[in-house]
């Protein structure tokens, strides 16, 4: 699995000249946690991310009038990215590097195609971990099969009696 296959290619974005409370409605209305900003030209570009944690410890957590905050004031530096190619562990990698739980994900050509948070990244390594504990239960079946087959059976194990209590050095 790579990350063009879990990512969520339906982020939601907001101007940068949009306020702190237009985002956190936007972020309400379409219940995410993370915003994908962008700038006010006529063909915009990708400045950053704010998320509902960034609302809240930089702008609300701060003293002072908030009224006039402005996404761009909350963006911290240009957004980290990840190639949609990418694997988990590749993508986990650059999360633990730069400190951050999402990453915008790009494609071969650098263009914005989705945003990947560290939630998903564990829903990914979870289905990879439960595809191995399948291949390893279908492979327990099989070699009971095989061995029934070709008419050898396993010999009983021996179950030791309980002699006693360990040692501790």
């Amino acid at each position: 699995m790579n990350i063009a296959d879990l990512c969520r290619r339906d982020v939601v974005t907001i101007r940068e000249g949009a306020t702190l409370q237009q985002a956190a409605v936007l972020m309400c209305e379409q219940h995410v946690g993370a915003l994908v900003v962008i700038d006010d030209d006529a063909l915009p570009r990708v400045t950053g991310i704010v998320t509902d944690r960034d609302i809240v410890l930089d702008a609300v957590g701060r003293a002072g009038d908030v009224r006039d905050l402005r996404m761009q004031h909350l963006v911290k530096a240009h957004p980290i990215s990840v190639q949609s190619r990418a694997t988990l562990g590749e993508a986990a990698e650059i999360m633990a590097r730069e400190g951050v739980r999402r990453l915008l994900v790009v494609d071969d050509s650098e263009m914005a195609v989705g945003l990947v948070s560290a939630d998903d990244l564990v829903t990914g390594m979870a289905e990879e971990l439960q595809a191995v504990a399948r291949a390893l239960r279908k492979n327990l079946k099989r070699e009971r099969f095989e061995r029934h087959l070709f008419g050898s059976t396993a010999a009983r194990r021996p179950v030791l009696a309980l002699v006693g209590q360990v040692r501790s050095p």
